[in-house]
């Protein structure tokens, strides 16, 4: 079995079950960790081994990575995404970053010049692997995608939810493309953006999403899939993911991520959804 260093950027609450994970379980599994960063060095400090924090994003290049892993901000995507396949292969957390089709068009061209695989983990997307191979047969006709949360639980960039009250029940929030969705709602609709990248030919402007705030979700976040295809074939999913008032990430979600880094051993230059 051949080591993999991975390099964690970001250490919110999925940043620190991953580097935990493979500093206590990753030697069995061949993971080594390269390096952890975040905004803020002084929440690394007393979790995380002082030779394995990185102060400095721009001196990455500095230790030897095979995946590095973005867990924080679509900000960071942007910034350092191209530089990041230009080395080792990229894992995308926040692929709501991706519904910029410049910056789409970039990584999907660093990946193909440096021969590293961009991977897209599905996140809280149930039937992901599927809906890309609808859409690679070309019978993929539409998709829709409804993220139903506790108030709490949406990190929005507008105002459209701080009148919010305990007991109001449910309340559409927006409905429209997911390239919509992502600018409103960036940290809370990155499965929405793995269904887009999922369902390449529809993209980030053809796939349909909705958010809906509920004040009865105080343990859980819903997740609904409906994928069309030809002739009425229909498929509709809807997933139950465990989560506590205020959390952005679901509980299932932490293990997913998981089981998502563990795929990343390099499938050639181009966009992967593990």
């Amino acid at each position: 079995l051949t080591d993999k260093s991975i390099g964690v950027v970001g250490y919110g609450h999925l940043g620190k079950f991953l580097a935990e994970k493979i500093l206590r379980d990753g030697r069995a599994l061949g993971l080594t960790l390269a390096f952890v960063w975040n905004r803020n060095p002084e929440k690394l400090k007393g979790s995380v081994p002082a030779e394995l924090v990185l102060s400095d994003l721009s001196s990455f290049a500095d230790r030897r990575c095979d995946v590095i892993v973005e867990v924080c901000h679509p900000q960071i995507v942007e910034e350092f995404g191209p530089r990041f396949l230009a080395r080792s292969h990229f894992m995308v957390g926040s692929p709501s970053a991706l519904s910029n089709p410049d910056l789409n068009e970039k990584l999907r061209q660093a990946a193909q010049q440096y021969g590293h695989t961009l991977y897209v983990p599905s996140g809280a997307l149930w039937g992901g692997q599927d809906i890309q191979r609808m859409n690679d047969s070309g019978t993929l006709k539409a998709l829709f995608i409804r993220m139903s949360k506790h108030p709490s639980c949406f990190r929005l960039t507008g105002d459209i939810l701080s009148d919010w009250a305990e007991g109001e029940g449910r309340r559409v929030l927006f409905r429209g493309s997911v390239a919509e969705l992502c600018s409103l709602a960036p940290n809370n609709v990155n499965t929405m953006a793995a269904a887009a990248v999922a369902a390449g030919a529809l993209g980030f402007t053809g796939v349909q999403g909705e958010i809906v705030s509920d004040t009865e979700l105080s343990d859980f976040h819903v997740v609904e899939v409906e994928v069309t295809g030809p002739d009425g074939f229909s498929v509709h999913t809807v997933r139950r993911n465990p989560a506590r008032l205020g959390a952005v990430t679901g509980s299932a979600t932490y293990n997913s991520f998981w089981n998502s880094l563990l795929v990343c051993k390099g499938h050639g230059g181009k966009v992967y959804l593990c």
